[in-house]
């Protein structure tokens, strides 16, 4: 197995992993349930981590990773969704109250 990505927003860690997952790559999630030791560990210890289960698997899982953050770079702004009028994240294209996709992007 081999460490891909690690963040403290585990919401980032999920997308990452379906996004994997989709293009046929096993992986699995280290650190899920860490967040409580924080104070006690150091904060970077206990972010979750993404691991691909096949180690031929860590040079496209780098750029799945790669590509993730630079769509979240390239999508900064807010949205306004016109399906329902919930306000989203510019890091997110789909709207987590009733699924629309944004025009936008």
């Amino acid at each position: 197995m081999k460490r891909v990505y690690s963040e403290p927003n585990p919401i980032f860690i999920y997308q990452i992993k379906e996004l994997l997952e989709e293009k046929g790559i096993a992986s699995i999630i280290k650190n899920e349930h860490l967040s409580g030791g924080v104070g006690e560990l150091p904060p970077t210890e206990v972010w979750p981590e993404l691991w691909v289960v096949d180690k031929d698997d860590n040079g496209p899982a780098k750029r799945i990773v790669d590509e993730f953050m630079q769509s979240i770079k390239a999508n900064p702004q807010a949205w306004k969704c016109l399906g329902c009028g919930e306000e989203i994240e510019g890091q997110f294209n789909i709207c987590w109250s009733c699924g629309q996709e944004s025009t936008s992007k």
